[in-house]
């Protein structure tokens, strides 16, 4: 029987010794000692290890799945899948379960500031907040042809939540609120 070893990347490698397996990888033997590992793993890494078998040859019938039952189907699935690497026959180098896909979308860097397209509603309402004054909701409101509930919104959301921008909230002498970019 081969001994079976998952690095921190979820790559399982099938070995036929234990001095082979190299350290810090956890191993297993039996789908007992498997389920002892994923015990203390988060359920999202089950469902990273079973999709980096599923659709890849020789696993090419398996499909991906976004969630399991319960830990337990989901060990009993993914220790049934490695048996395959356990009936190669022994290569001279270990059998490598095939490695996750890499994500469709690339990160993007943190450091970008997202910024408004020009002459777009968003911009236009940066450039009125950008007064020394601010805009008051009814000069956005009239500049953008919106209600009032969507400027608010459109403030808390894309300007605060989603550009990071800082938008005070003030009201002016004649007691009208008022927003301004405190930036």
């Amino acid at each position: 029987m081969r001994l079976f070893a998952i690095d921190t990347d979820n790559n399982i490698t099938a070995f036929p010794a234990a001095e082979q397996i190299p350290e810090g990888q956890e191993h297993f033997a039996s789908e007992k000692e498997l389920g002892k590992l994923a015990a203390n793993w988060p359920t999202d890494r089950l469902v990273q290890v079973w999709n980096s078998f599923a659709g890849v040859a020789p696993f090419d019938e398996l499909k991906q799945v976004k969630k399991f039952t319960d830990r337990k189907t989901a060990v009993a699935r993914i220790w049934k899948a490695i048996q395959r690497l356990d009936a190669a026959p022994a290569p001279q180098a270990a059998d490598v379960a095939p490695k996750a896909k890499e994500p469709r979308k690339a990160a993007k860097p943190e450091d970008t500031t997202p910024t408004a397209r020009e002459g777009s509603k968003k911009a236009i309402v940066i450039d009125l907040l950008k007064r020394p004054d601010g805009a008051s909701l009814k000069d956005i409101m009239q500049a953008t042809a919106w209600q009032a509930h969507s400027v608010r919104g459109f403030i808390s959301g894309s300007l605060t939540k989603k550009m990071g921008l800082t938008v005070e909230s003030f009201k002016r002498p004649d007691g009208e609120r008022a927003y301004r970019n405190a930036e």
